[in-house]
């Protein structure tokens, strides 16, 4: 008991309300304080650290899908190809199908829509293990998949579907938890402002201020997207793009400043320079590990992003060669964005299904190798079985791409331990391993009938206790 006359309380209790006045003041200091700013020059905007969404997802589904999907012919460039170059083939094909004097823009009211159902897309990406989706919100060709206020009468409300494509598929996405990316072109080809700056050497910018930034700006502003995927930056450097500007608004005050992801598209000296990730360019695929986060866009169909009625069997991308692209460009770092063009109604045709479910299958059994990995020490061996690595947390994973033939998988690279572990995805039970000292680490696989293997393409091995 404490002394007559004196209250009394607990030991400590004095100390623990003085460090709650402390606790209570210090973060009444960290409110006060503004959080950082970024000015828009390169230095500033290139150190804001990527959200660590972008690198934990991998995998995502890229669309490119506007009038160009109603001539579908050539490739999505087919405006530009026909009365931009002029290209004979071009010019042939319009003489062939379609009357005298049809133009361009009376492709538009052909883009319809009619059986684009957003959950089932939506549906088919969460099924192919997507993590995040980019919509060609704007191609070249300058025709917008949502109202745009700046684009009178070449948007899908006014013509074509009059629905508003982008707010759609966001909100099937967005119920299955899957991010939302928006691919803008920053030109459009024959729009009379750009080639009215083009005349003048870009030292105008009434394309700029009357197109480009009031539909980036009412694209964030109204749906928030968690990626933007810049395009046709390649004419003009960034300070006609007035791109430095834009990004410091999305990064301090827009309503998507904490989450969203940009790319490296933001004026012709930019490219795999400046930015968010890096795309560099098309189909990039680096030769060693990259110190930058990248991502590698392709294709299913190997000449067009957009759907092309002339697209043959030869030119789809085979199911083993999307497996293989992945895995190559997780282990070095990269996510892997695969894109499919759907028709002018809004099918996906069903081989790109197929190429999406397969990918899908695959990463149900595979994912744990994937999804959230990071590159391991090592990034490959190249022998006969091919083998790449991931790693996350303490494990290791080896995926090889062809199955030894005397069921014996050879790894140079890891040092095992008395914990060493080793197991199959996909299949129960701790393998059986050995090690020689000219070969290193020597596996035995499981001898399984074919319908038993967990995958037809690439299998992954994980180790545990390993250095």
């Amino acid at each position: 008991m404490g002394a007559p006359g004196k209250k009394w309380r607990p030991v400590g209790t004095e100390l623990l309300l003085l460090l709650l006045l402390l606790l209570g003041a210090t973060e009444s200091v960290r409110r006060a304080q503004p959080l950082r700013r970024y000015t828009p020059d390169w230095p500033s905007l290139d150190s804001r650290p990527l959200p660590s969404w972008f690198d934990e997802a991998k995998f995502g589904v890229f669309i490119h899908w506007g009038v160009f999907s109603v001539p579908a012919w050539g490739s999505e460039w087919f405006w530009w190809n026909w009365q931009g170059e002029g290209r004979p083939q071009y010019q042939r094909f319009m003489r062939d199908n379609y009357p005298p004097g049809f133009s361009y823009a009376d492709f538009g009211p052909q883009f319809t829509a009619r059986f684009f159902h957003p959950e089932e897309w939506a549906d088919l990406f969460q099924a192919a293990g997507a993590k995040y989706v980019v919509l060609t919100t704007k191609h070249h060709e300058g025709f917008t998949n949502w109202p745009s206020p700046v684009s009178w009468n070449w948007n899908s409300k006014d013509v074509g579907p009059h629905r508003d494509l982008v707010g759609e598929l966001g909100t099937a996405l967005r119920k299955r938890n899957i991010r939302y990316g928006l691919y803008h072109s920053l030109l459009e080809w024959f729009h009379p402002l750009y080639l009215f700056d083009k005349k003048n050497g870009f030292k105008t910018q009434y394309f700029v201020s009357a197109k480009t930034m009031p539909e980036l700006y009412d694209l964030v502003n109204r749906y928030k997207p968690d990626l933007i995927w810049s395009d046709g930056e390649w004419e003009c450097p960034d300070t006609y793009w007035n791109s430095t500007n834009f990004l410091s608004w999305l990064y301090n005050d827009s309503p998507v400043k904490d989450e969203v992801v940009v790319n490296d598209r933001w004026g012709q000296n930019c490219s795999c320079h400046h930015g968010g990730y890096y795309n560099c360019e098309d189909k990039f695929k680096p030769q060693s590990l990259p110190d930058h986060k990248w991502e590698m866009c392709t294709s299913i169909d190997k000449f067009s992003w957009g759907y092309r009625r002339d697209m043959a069997m030869s030119d789809v991308t085979e199911e083993s060669e999307i497996i293989s692209e992945l895995v190559q460009t997780v282990s070095l770092g990269g996510n892997y964005l695969l894109n499919i063009g759907p028709t002018k109604d809004g099918l996906i045709v069903p081989i790109f299904q197929e190429r999406l479910l397969a990918l899908g299958k695959w990463l149900s059994i595979n994912g744990e190798s994937i999804y959230a990995s990071k590159p391991w020490r090592v990034q490959w061996e190249k022998n006969t079985t091919s083998v790449w690595y991931t790693s996350k947390g303490s494990a290791v994973y080896a995926i090889f791409l062809h199955w030894p033939e005397n069921g014996v998988l050879n790894l140079e690279s890891p040092i095992t331990t008395s914990t060493t572990k080793i197991l199959m995805l996909g299949i129960q039970g701790d393998l059986k391993w050995s090690t020689d000292p000219d070969k290193g680490l020597l596996i035995s696989l499981p001898q399984l009938p074919p319908s038993a293997v967990p995958a037809e393409f690439a299998w992954t091995v994980k180790l545990t206790g390993v250095k």
